[in-house]
């Protein structure tokens, strides 16, 4: 899977397409942990992303735990759909993330 990066003036934006499984999720974690070092807020843009695994989740609180332990914000999601949401909400990890529905909406909070 590719990854685009938009750099802002505070904020990183990161735009995945298709499915995080257990083959792509060493690569956004990577890519996610790259981006601490910028020291701006990190908004991953997951609306064309329809499917994320177990390995894929764990990833993403890696890098989740990563910035909470440097005492930066939250790892911002947006544009989740349907899908995604659930298996957030299944695993119990929905309330330990920022999520909005619109990009702009993400981008304006920080």
């Amino acid at each position: 899977m590719d990854f685009k990066v938009t750099e802002y003036k505070r904020a990183c934006v990161v735009k995945g397409l298709g499915r995080i499984d257990s083959a792509v999720a060493p690569d956004i974690e990577r890519l996610l942990t790259e981006l601490i070092e910028k020291n701006k807020a990190i908004i991953f843009d997951m609306n064309d992303i329809d499917f994320v695994s177990s390995a894929g989740w764990w990833s993403i609180i890696r890098v989740q735990k990563e910035l909470k332990k440097r005492g930066r914000d939250n790892l911002i999601l947006v544009g989740l759909c349907q899908n995604v949401r659930e298996s957030m909400d299944l695993i119990g990890i929905l309330p330990y993330f920022t999520i909005y529905d619109e990009l702009i909406d993400a981008i304006a909070s920080v």
